[in-house]
């Protein structure tokens, strides 16, 4: 009996079931940039350490803001001022400087006039007096969880991990990316492609896709229409923790991806999901290896990774929340009334209203190209008028940024 497509929910839900994230990992902080950190990052000492200035001016004692002053002394970044000081005393300090410890507010130098040693207030002194203090521990205290087990490190997440006192990250393994380009239509040189043939472009794009992500990738092929080409190819793909084929994924009489990953020893998850474009996509499993098999439309191979191929791979790299995230905007123009599949819409979207492009056909790349966001349409959705707030998708970093 043929099995009925799947929700994309559900679908969604039993692949992220069989990924179980990779090995951990050491590596240095500035390598770990695009890593889902494995473990909690808990500060091992406190930043500011101790009370800085946070402007350029002259350090008083508290309650000593009417001046005049004499100047004992200077306190730069990276070289305080050691000595004491009383009212009527002033030490020049630099922004990131340690405020002196008899020290209790910071005039900024716009509001002083100094000449030779004498300074003498010009201005409004600081209020609060220690406005232009930064407190120790303002940012955070030793022992304190800055960022929580999952989340993937950026640029700030670098910078915050040194100060915190870490050279050195736990973070999940790359996961090992083999993507099959199969079908006999493929040639594997752009420059020389007979009229029945098309260049091999889907393993490139899913190459390019996963590229912002902890992954390694090898591509195979392209591999011809033929059982033995496919099982060749599956053997070359033994060290991969994601097999990803493109095409043959169908049930046409030259659809053999998945009579090969049967002999091959794969067990399938599932196969067809209730969306469009991308209904016939495969799942299958063989020991600790996943397989997922792309339609070979082009279109539909990048909207089915979008939604399935780069959620497991954050997945497998400890991510907390992998699949892609949803923001609402305004439409421009109309969209008719939704088929019985979850559909997603190549559109552009300018920051505040998105419109569908005028062509949705599955193989139509330069539409593709020129879209920034998937428009998403419930099953059955009634027509929607210019105007009406709609669901999308941002294709820009994988729409999980």
């Amino acid at each position: 009996m043929a099995q009925a497509p799947l929700p994309l929910d559900e679908a969604q839900a039993r692949l992220l079931a069989l990924a179980n994230p990779l090995a951990i990992e050491q590596i240095d902080v500035p390598g770990a940039l695009g890593r889902y950190l494995a473990a909690p990052l808990i500060a091992a000492r406190t930043q500011p350490p101790a009370d800085l200035s946070a402007m350029d001016g002259y350090a008083v004692v508290l309650g000593d803001l009417a001046g005049p002053w004499q100047v004992i002394g200077e306190s730069a970044a990276g070289h305080p001022y050691q000595g004491p000081m009383a009212r009527g005393q002033a030490v020049r300090i630099s922004t990131g400087a340690l405020l002196p410890g008899d020290a209790g507010a910071v005039i900024v130098q716009e509001d002083l006039v100094r000449n030779s040693d004498r300074l003498t207030l010009t201005g409004t002194p600081p209020a609060p007096e220690d406005k232009h203090i930064r407190r120790k521990g303002m940012d955070f205290s030793c022992g304190t969880v800055l960022l929580d087990a999952g989340a993937r490190i950026g640029p700030a997440h670098v910078a915050l991990a040194l100060s915190a006192g870490h050279s050195h990250l736990a973070v999940r393994r790359k996961a090992r990316i083999a993507i099959i380009d199969s079908g006999d239509e493929l040639a594997a040189d752009p420059r020389d492609c007979a009229v029945h043939q098309i260049p091999a472009s889907n393993g490139a794009m899913l190459a390019a896709l996963v590229s912002a992500l902890p992954c390694e990738v090898a591509r195979i092929g392209p591999v011809g229409d033929d059982l033995e080409a496919l099982a060749h190819a599956l053997a070359q793909a033994a060290g991969a923790d994601v097999i990803v084929t493109t095409g043959g994924a169908s049930v046409g009489d030259h659809d053999l991806i998945r009579p090969a990953l049967e002999a091959w020893g794969a067990k399938l998850d599932f196969w067809k999901v209730a969306i469009k474009p991308g209904k016939p996509l495969m799942v299958a499993s063989k020991d600790n290896q996943i397989v997922l098999g792309l339609p070979g439309n082009p279109v539909s191979n990048h909207v089915t990774a979008f939604l399935f191929l780069l959620p497991l791979i954050r997945a497998l790299a400890g991510s907390q929340s992998p699949l892609p995230k949803s923001v609402t905007a305004q439409l421009s123009g109309k969209i008719g009334a939704g088929g019985d599949r979850r559909e997603f819409l190549r559109g552009v979207w300018d920051g505040t209203v998105v419109s569908a492009d005028v062509i949705q056909d599955s193989g139509a790349l330069a539409a593709l190209a020129r879209s920034n966001a998937l428009i998403e349409r419930a099953p059955g959705a009634p027509s929607v008028q210019d105007g009406s707030a709609v669901r999308i998708y941002l294709l820009e970093n994988g729409g999980n940024a």
